[in-house]
């Protein structure tokens, strides 16, 4: 008779492996390359991404699933305050700020804030874009001719008229 034994399966995942690192109040998924993951933090773009992982010297093809912790407390340091540790003030997203004049980078919902608040002042200034943006056209430039129909109203077909009398007799 053959007896049958059961192995386990063996893991080829180290212990150490995390689904989702929790970065800038943003869980990224642990299965994707580090540089890929970063840009699901909003406010950061792929050469920000590219920059933190040159500046730290990380390998940012490793899985995020096992960055350690010091180098997660690294990565938000760096997004807190990225002028310190050497990043460039050119790939900020938020370059001569108008009310402070200096340079810094936003993310998350910051960035969402920041920018309403920006519209809302162009609006009362009333500048070009402003008033684009108070009446939904685009703002950037583009023809109005065949895009942006969703802005212009709702248009309608032919309505049949229910009081009309047929052709018929």
């Amino acid at each position: 008779m053959e007896q049958k034994t059961q192995q386990k399966p063996q893991n080829s995942v180290n212990d150490n492996f995390r689904h989702f690192v929790r970065i800038a109040n943003t869980d990224l998924n642990g299965n994707h390359s580090l540089e890929r993951a970063l840009r699901q933090i909003k406010g950061v773009s792929f050469q920000f991404a590219r920059a933190i992982c040159v500046v730290l010297r990380i390998d940012g093809n490793q899985k995020t699933g096992y960055v350690e912790d010091k180098t997660v407390q690294k990565i938000e340091s760096l997004l807190k305050d990225p002028l310190k540790t050497g990043i460039p003030h050119w790939m900020f997203n938020r370059r001569k700020d108008v009310e402070t004049g200096s340079d810094f980078h936003i993310l998350t919902s910051d960035l969402d804030f920041v920018q309403s608040n920006d519209i809302k002042m162009m609006k009362k200034i009333r500048c070009y874009k402003g008033v684009r943006h108070m009446h939904g056209q685009p703002v950037r430039g583009q023809r109005t001719k065949s895009h942006f129909r969703k802005n212009k109203g709702k248009g309608l077909g032919v309505k049949k008229n229910p009081n009309a009398k047929s052709g018929k007799t």
